[in-house]
């Protein structure tokens, strides 16, 4: 009797979670606001989808550095030493210390052999988000951490470092908060998309943006954009600016606008007010843009699958493809480094402009000047 009387609350209490579930999320549609009571997100455990990691398996193997670095190069990122670190899509983590590459593998201690996202906090330590975890290294050691540890899911897509060090993990199964010693679960919510139809899961997260105010902008996997300034949600999609619920990519430039890379609608510029697609509007061609970044003069960068890279003055795009120079049009990775050369990472191996020429770097060793 006992067990029916509880199988019963617990069938009412989700009963009345439901509702409450359908009445949020039918009044968040657009740019509506939902006001939390609570300053934190929601730390409820949401239900963890299963599924393998998402490994591309169609790249080739460069055969310039010793058989060491794939095509497939996820990300680029300098540490304040000055050593360059690329995350691959097969081999782990690969670093250049300006005199030699030296690769780091799960063998090592890092996650996962896929390393999607890179970063540095205040204290030097450099972080991973790899196909199987977050990883840490220090300096002389790796450390990772799973789901054992407290991690939403194993399979990271975006890590971003508040102003306290908090690590912020975008993930396949959501978001999580790492504060050091302790992780935290947040549920983010979604805005009301009808017939949505997420690429791999519809709790990815996979871009994470901290603007210059303090405000989180997550990604949600085809639910469009929520963002979040602390104590009210914000919700972008198709019905009130966005061109493509499907978002790739956020950024924030030094004018304090975000630019949004999507998989379907290009690439569109939001000024707190206005969008502004110039990929509708004819000026750039290419649906799928992503990898942004700002040089050192206000340059704005951005890749449009298969039509290479574009560079925005604040007045004018310029193009560069294969005939410039570029190792392929299909564009992982921008980056700028300490001397102002472009990075440029391919599914065909990685280029570097150093504003005269593009360069493949395989045939260019050492990689920089």
């Amino acid at each position: 009797m006992k067990i029916l009387d509880i199988n019963i609350m617990s069938l009412f209490t989700r009963l009345l979670s439901m509702m409450l579930l359908i009445i949020l999320t039918n009044s968040c549609k657009g740019r509506e606001t939902e006001n939390i009571d609570n300053k934190k997100v929601n730390s409820s455990q949401p239900s963890i989808e299963k599924h393998k990691p998402f490994i591309y398996t169609n790249s080739k193997q460069h055969s310039t550095l010793n058989g060491i670095v794939r095509e497939f190069v996820w990300q680029i990122y300098q540490d304040r030493k000055g050593n360059y670190w690329f995350g691959t899509n097969h081999d782990g983590i690969l670093v250049y210390d300006n005199n030699s590459i030296i690769q780091y593998t799960s063998k090592d201690g890092i996650g996962g052999n896929a390393v999607r996202a890179i970063t540095e906090d205040k204290i030097g330590n450099i972080w991973f988000g790899t196909s199987n975890g977050l990883t840490k290294y220090n300096g002389k050691e790796f450390t990772n951490y799973t789901i054992d540890d407290g991690l939403i899911d194993n399979e990271v897509w975006a890590i971003e470092v508040d102003n306290t060090g908090t690590i912020w993990i975008g993930t396949v199964g959501g978001v999580s908060k790492f504060d050091g010693n302790n992780f935290e679960t947040l549920e983010v919510p979604k805005p009301n998309v009808p017939n949505a139809k997420p690429m791999l899961s519809k709790n990815r997260v996979n871009d994470i943006l901290i603007d210059k105010n303090g405000h989180f902008w997550f990604v949600n996997d085809s639910y469009g954009i929520t963002k979040f300034n602390g104590s009210q949600y914000e919700f972008f999609t198709t019905e009130n600016g966005l061109t493509d619920n499907n978002v790739a990519d956020l950024f924030e430039d030094s004018q304090g606008n975000i630019w949004i890379g999507t998989y379907y609608g290009g690439v569109s510029k939001f000024d707190s007010k206005t969008f502004t697609n110039f990929t509708k509007e004819g000026i750039i061609k290419g649906i799928e843009t992503y990898n942004f970044c700002e040089d050192k003069t206000g340059n704005i960068w951005f890749s449009a699958e298969n039509y290479g890279v574009y560079s925005y003055n604040g007045k004018d795009f310029t193009q560069f493809t294969m005939k410039d120079g570029l190792a392929t049009n299909t564009i992982q990775t921008i980056y700028e480094d300490k001397k102002g050369q472009m990075w440029f990472s391919t599914w065909e191996g990685i280029s570097l402009y150093d504003g005269k020429e593009i360069t493949n770097v395989a045939e260019k060793e050492p990689w920089t000047k």
